[in-house]
Formats: C-alpha cells, structure tokens, sequence
C-alpha cells in the first residue's frame, strides 16, 4: 500500500504526463516503466559494485566501457545511467535519453525472457524536454536515494583503507 505522500507523487506523475500530451493511460504507464526501469538498472548496478567491493570479487558493470551513437561516435557507456543523465540541461536530457539511453535499454538481454521480448517493439514517445524533466524529478522523490546505502559505501571504503594500512604495516613489521 502507498503511503499517502507516495500516492500524491504518483497521482502529480500521471498528471504531468496527461498535461503534457500523453492521454493514453496505457501509452502513460508504458513510458513511466520505461523511467522506472531506466532508473532501477542504475540502482541496482551501484549496488552489485558495491557488493563486489565488500566480497572483493570482480565486477562488470552494465555501463563498463563504450557504446556508438547513432551518428557513430564512441561515448562512455556511464553516460548512460540516471544518476548522469538527471543532471543535464532539459533539452540536451530528453535528446540522450530518447536517442542513446533507451536504444541502450532495448539491446539488454536477459536469455530471450519477457523483458527482452517485451522491449523489441518498444518506442520512447515523451515528446516534451519540460515532461521528462518532470518525470524524472517526480521519480527522484518517489524513490530518493537511500542515505544507508551512502553509509554504507562510505563504510566500505574505510574498511578498505582500514585493510591496506594493516597490510602495510604487517610489511614493515617483518
């Protein structure tokens, strides 16, 4: 059940996108998922590295090295995450995202599962630079980043520097 605050981000979402010409509660819900998802495979691929740190297991993340724009150029592929796109100027977000990032969501592979079947026909139609702004704003507050999770990392790597300067000393020690 959603809180009532939650509940009135999501009704403030959906009007957005009623307002900003998308009526279709279909083609509406279809766009926000693929915001959703854009945003949770950031998320979730921070959290696998952060893991993997801890383990001290290796870790390929879904945004190592590069992908090819449209016009053939080779961009890093972190330009791709949330966490980088949020941050852009309206037009130039709604420009990468429409042309670099959901492309780049549509490749995924997941072994022929639903998701991939499910995205080959997929079409990113936000028309407006001011809606996606929005959205992503609105999705930001829905799902803020967890200050834990900071904590966290922030843990990790003392705990790594902890470990080094114990390992440096041992050395000197012997």
């Amino acid at each position: 059940m959603l809180s009532p605050a939650v509940r009135s981000k999501v009704d403030s979402l959906w009007d957005r996108f009623w307002s900003g010409g998308i009526a279709n509660p279909l083609t509406a819900i279809e766009q926000i998922s693929y915001l959703l998802f854009m945003r949770r495979l950031d998320a979730l691929d921070e959290k696998k590295r952060g893991d993997a740190e801890f383990l001290r297991q290796q870790f390929h993340s879904l945004f190592d090295g590069t992908y090819t724009t449209r016009a053939g150029a080779e961009r890093p592929a972190e330009e791709l995450r949330w966490s980088k796109f949020r941050h852009l100027p309206p037009e130039e977000m709604l420009e990468h995202v429409r042309d670099h990032v959901f492309p780049f969501i549509k490749t995924l592979q997941d072994g022929g599962q639903v998701f991939t079947r499910y995205m080959q026909d997929a079409v990113f139609i936000i028309p407006k630079a001011s809606l996606l702004v929005e959205a992503v704003g609105i999705i930001d507050d829905i799902y803020p980043e967890q200050p834990p999770q900071k904590i966290l990392a922030s843990l990790r790597a003392a705990e790594r520097k902890i470990l080094e300067d114990l390992d440096h000393l041992e050395q000197l020690l012997r």
